[in-house]
């Protein structure tokens, strides 16, 4: 069975938990004659910087973390003796994973994706795909069942890739492997929207000359998520939005709009409605750093980081928007350079490795 007549059957036996909404049906469009991999080398690059740039001081109240650190604008690590390299998490983990398990396939294979995240040891693994490799690796269930219903950003962080096999054909078979890809592990209405939404995003900055209008961010999130959804019952956990209750796209309609109206700081929007791995917060998080500083890779990713609770997966996520926007020449070298370029304990150089043969497979 092919992952089209698979996936319609998982919408027909409700095995997912999204409605099938418009962008199904939507052909995603060639990219430009002129389009370059450097674009490519920017996205998944990006999304590695960000993740390292964040992961010394993941899960730190940025208050506090600006108490202790400063801004941070390079690479640290607590665990190696504080030299100014780029080490990885599960979120440059999880993507190069999936880039390389397609480029041995030819796309997606979610069986085969599913076995490979259960196959080597993840890094500051999440509390979802423990449970994942639970199902899969100790009780054996199919990897369509394994995946719990989770609003976390474990899916989101990961799914930049999808892209890529589909850079010389433009089909919306991309839909497809994105939502099989992203039910793997968060089989959740907010998590396979917002994977949906992003690779949506991510393609269609892929053809842009300039960044877009900081309106664009959000409208085109909304219009993605809106018939995607199905979980109305999403709850805020901040102070000021605890009364909130309905779906992502409708919190980032009604408070991310109105907060970029009102020109507040990307620190302070981001403690108003949380950054944690909860989608709830993410989603408005990466899309307002977007919406402020789109224009500015270095400081976007740098706002993520700095802004953020999460910020290891915000910065992986918001990097591989602008990298992708942006393209590697928009990355800092000394990012580029100081980056190890590892997938796991010791494969220094394997990110880059793995970004030539996806070249060679998918572009050339």
């Amino acid at each position: 069975m092919n992952n089209t007549d698979l996936l319609d059957s998982f919408f027909n036996k409700k095995q997912i938990s999204i409605n099938r909404g418009g962008i199904f049906d939507v052909q995603p469009g060639n990219l430009p004659e002129n389009f370059d991999f450097d674009r490519i080398e920017g996205l998944m690059i990006g999304l590695a910087a960000g993740d390292s740039l964040g992961v010394s001081t993941e899960s730190m109240p940025p208050g506090l973390r600006r108490v202790v650190y400063g801004e941070i604008k390079d690479y640290f690590s607590r665990w190696f003796g504080g030299k100014h390299v780029g080490y990885p998490s599960d979120d440059t983990q999880l993507a190069f994973w999936t880039l390389d398990q397609m480029i041995k396939d030819g796309g997606l294979d979610p069986e085969k994706l599913s076995k490979r995240f259960s196959s080597e040891r993840i890094f500051g693994i999440g509390r979802t795909v423990i449970k994942f490799l639970y199902n899969y690796k100790l009780r054996k269930l199919p990897w369509y069942k394994c995946g719990p219903r989770s609003a976390g950003n474990g899916a989101l962080m990961r799914i930049a890739p999808m892209v890529i096999p589909y850079l010389k054909t433009g089909d919306k078979q991309m839909w497809v492997d994105t939502a099989l890809s992203a039910m793997i592990t968060h089989n959740d209405s907010g998590s396979i929207s917002a994977c949906l939404s992003f690779v949506n995003i991510i393609w269609q900055v892929l053809k842009m000359d300039s960044p877009p209008e900081p309106s664009w961010w959000i409208d085109t999130y909304i219009n993605t998520a809106k018939d995607l959804e199905i979980n109305h019952t999403y709850r805020a956990k901040s102070r000021k939005f605890r009364g909130y209750e309905g779906t992502i796209h409708e919190f980032v309609d009604k408070h991310v709009r109105e907060t970029y109206e009102r020109d507040i700081p990307t620190f302070d929007a981001c403690k108003a409605w949380g950054s944690s791995a909860y989608l709830l917060e993410t989603v408005p998080s990466v899309l307002y750093i977007l919406m402020k500083h789109g224009n500015d890779p270095e400081e976007a990713i740098i706002r993520a980081i700095n802004d953020t609770f999460d910020n290891d997966t915000i910065g992986a996520i918001v990097g591989a928007v602008v990298g992708a926007l942006h393209g590697k020449k928009g990355i800092p070298k000394r990012w580029i350079e100081n980056l190890s370029g590892r997938t796991s304990k010791d494969d220094d150089g394997k990110i880059f490795e793995i970004l030539e043969r996806a070249k060679n497979n998918f572009y050339i």
